[in-house]
């Protein structure tokens, strides 16, 4: 196993990029919808599924809705500039909230693991040069790709989706990783699952949900990096949860995953967490995604394991 992380933290000085969500809420949801409306309590969301419209159920070579428009610029300023105050939570009786609920729920139960959020792209991906490396994620890695563009150069492609848990991403892993054909795969999971983003599941649904993608990887000779879940100490979506020690657990068991398979490790966790397992505050507008300093103090640790991989 090769352990990747860094004792001091370089803090780079990004230029605000855009990140698809606003406070730190990416409750299984997409980009634009979550920055315009901050943030949801997770019961909403599963109580509004039972009460969507379900599509039509046919296959077509055309599935997919618009795309919905990007979000205002000042939510996108907000979750990633160092100290920027992040905008209140909506009541429960909020009318954009309600609207979302129902649009989420639609969304759900047309397209779970979001298919169609990286079809465009990587339709047009493959008709050119073969990708070096696929960051899979949630809203961490979706936002890691658009704060910090450099990142993302010489065949590095971003297929991050806000909100997702580990079930969905091995979902559309075939698709927005195997597909591609990269050299090598980062896969960043875990902080959703723990919130229970997706309804509740086990410890041991995460484990092989993980096991699954790996094994999908090295079947199809492509290396793996496991990143370390970030810490939390709460999240703002789910006040009732107390994230710290299962964090700890999680990535104990990452970390010894990576060490039986001879996989990379990207020991994030370290570098951002407080002795207490919170994020480190100058790095976390909300506790839970990195803002631009954030994501300057993972940059090392992800260049480190890019170099292990495909540099």
């Amino acid at each position: 196993m090769r352990i990747l992380g860094l004792k001091t933290i370089r803090l780079g000085t990004y230029a605000d990029g855009y990140h698809r969500t606003m406070r730190g809420v990416f409750v299984i949801a997409r980009f634009s919808t979550l920055a315009l409306l901050g943030a949801v309590a997770l019961g909403g969301p599963i109580a509004a599924r039972a009460q969507a419209t379900m599509p039509t159920a046919q296959m077509t070579d055309s599935p997919c809705a618009p795309p919905a428009p990007r979000p205002p610029q000042e939510m996108i300023s907000a979750m990633l500039k160092p100290g920027a105050k992040m905008p209140p939570m909506p009541p429960q009786g909020d009318e954009k909230l309600r609207e979302y609920l129902k649009k989420h729920a639609e969304d759900m139960a047309r397209d779970f693991a979001d298919l169609c959020h990286y079809k465009t792209d990587n339709a047009a991906l493959l008709k050119g040069t073969r990708p070096t490396a696929v960051f899979m994620g949630d809203s961490i890695t979706e936002a890691w790709g658009l704060g910090d563009a450099s990142l993302f150069t010489l065949g590095v492609v971003d297929r991050g989706i806000s909100g997702q848990t580990s079930p969905q991403m091995l979902l559309r892993f075939y698709q927005d990783v195997v597909a591609l054909h990269p050299k090598a795969v980062h896969i960043m999971a875990g902080t959703n699952d723990v919130a229970g983003n997706t309804g509740p599941s086990s410890p041991d649904d995460f484990k092989n949900n993980i096991r699954a993608m790996v094994d999908l990887a090295r079947a199809n000779h492509i290396q793996v990096v496991l990143a370390s879940i970030l810490p939390a100490e709460r999240f703002p979506w789910r006040p009732d949860i107390q994230p710290v020690e299962q964090i700890r657990q999680l990535n104990a068991w990452l970390r010894q995953l990576a060490d039986q398979r001879k996989l990379i490790y990207a020991d994030y966790y370290s570098s951002l967490a407080t002795p207490s397992g919170a994020f480190r505050p100058e790095l976390s507008n909300d506790g839970v995604h990195p803002n631009s300093d954030g994501y300057g103090a993972m940059r090392p640790i992800a260049d480190a394991a890019l170099r292990k991989t495909i540099r």
